[in-house]
């Protein structure tokens, strides 16, 4: 029976282990080796892998092992919204579906592009950078980690094509690539023409919209408020054996939206929805209003549980300036000249730094 491995490596390294691994027939556990032990072995007896390969070797995983199935290439984890692992399991051509859709979508040239990766390998955005020069036979360049330099360096070198967070993207001159995936958190307020906005997840093996337009391949729909995704990009199941697609293949993100003559737009996930006083207040857009302010380094909008209003819209921000943080009437003015009334916050809390994943994420379930 085929058999799960994990690998803890970087760069070129975890990408060479991948290949040998898949020579082999088995499946790949991508993770990261910064991962502390505790949540390693919780990882581990979660997606039971036979054999865990790392900078020290291989060797035999502790926990009882647990097969893969014919053709699966790939078992990311991701915590969703419970913090509690879990596994996507994809296979190899479910994988190959994803990067031929970005591919086409890009234009891209095996002849004429190369891909750099600077994302971490543990995570779905930066395989998927991997996949795709794999898959068309790309060049590829592969960094350890996001350095603005040495991206500044492989463009220089020939490197046309590459994948960021925002405020990666802030950090380097993005015209010296021919075309940018932007993704991770939401869009900046001035994208490049160059860059394009990018909507997927673990379980959709990356991105499957560019700019609210559905990648070759993708078909979409919005059920009851949410968006569904179907595609031959889709997840085969989670490490548990359960399929959360339904009967005719489609896949409920969990994710509000809307479709407006072929452009999606997408709210946020659902849980994130506010509800104050029966209004709905989606934190996206106050977040946008208030993260322009000059006294504002960072802010994240989440609802804290009231028992008139039900909920109320706090903001949670991190000052410019810590002695000089803004007031929460300066807030509200900032969101009701834009905004409803009911969208401007009612609390505000005040922090050193928000949570977030690697990709830069804020991690709402830590607020």
């Amino acid at each position: 029976m085929p058999r799960l491995v994990a690998v803890a490596r970087t760069g070129r390294s975890f990408v060479d282990t991948m290949r040998s691994v898949w020579e082999d027939g088995d499946a790949v556990l991508p993770v990261d080796p910064r991962l502390p032990d505790p949540a390693r072995q919780r990882l581990f007896a979660a997606m039971g892998p036979a054999a865990i390969i790392d900078d020290e070797g291989t060797r035999a995983a502790d926990h009882d092992p647990r097969p893969t199935a014919d053709g699966d290439a790939l078992v990311v984890p991701t915590s969703g919204s419970t913090g509690v692992p879990k596994g996507v399991v994809h296979t190899h051509a479910s994988l190959a579906a994803s990067a031929r859709a970005t591919s086409e979508a890009l234009g891209v040239d095996p002849s004429a592009d190369r891909w750099l990766c600077c994302l971490p390998l543990s995570h779905i955005a930066g395989l998927a950078v991997v996949l795709r020069a794999l898959t068309l036979e790309v060049p590829l360049v592969v960094h350890d980690r996001f350095d603005a330099a040495a991206v500044m360096g492989a463009a220089a070198e020939g490197a046309t094509l590459t994948s960021v967070v925002p405020t990666a993207l802030a950090r380097i001159d993005p015209s010296v690539f021919r075309r940018i995936i932007v993704g991770g958190s939401a869009a900046p307020e001035h994208l490049p023409d160059n860059c394009v906005m990018s909507y997927g997840m673990t379980e959709t093996g990356s991105a499957v919209v560019f700019d609210g337009r559905a990648l070759p391949g993708v078909e979409l729909r919005i059920v009851d408020g949410e968006i569904q995704l179907r595609g031959e990009m889709l997840l085969r199941c989670y490490r548990d054996g359960t399929d959360p697609r339904t009967a005719d293949g489609w896949f409920p993100t969990d994710d509000a939206g809307s479709i407006d003559h072929g452009l999606l737009t997408v709210r946020g996930r659902r849980g994130d929805l506010i509800i104050t006083g029966g209004e709905n207040v989606w934190p996206g857009p106050v977040e946008t209003l208030l993260g322009h302010l000059d006294a504002v380094a960072e802010v994240a909008v989440v609802g804290r549980d009231d028992p008139e209003w039900g909920q109320v819209v706090t903001a949670v921000v991190v000052p410019a300036d810590p002695a000089a943080p803004p007031s929460l009437e300066q807030l509200r003015d900032a969101v009701r000249a834009e905004l409803p009334a009911f969208c401007a916050p009612r609390r505000l809390e005040l922090r050193g730094a928000l949570p977030r994943t690697p990709l830069g994420k804020v991690e709402r379930r830590s607020l």
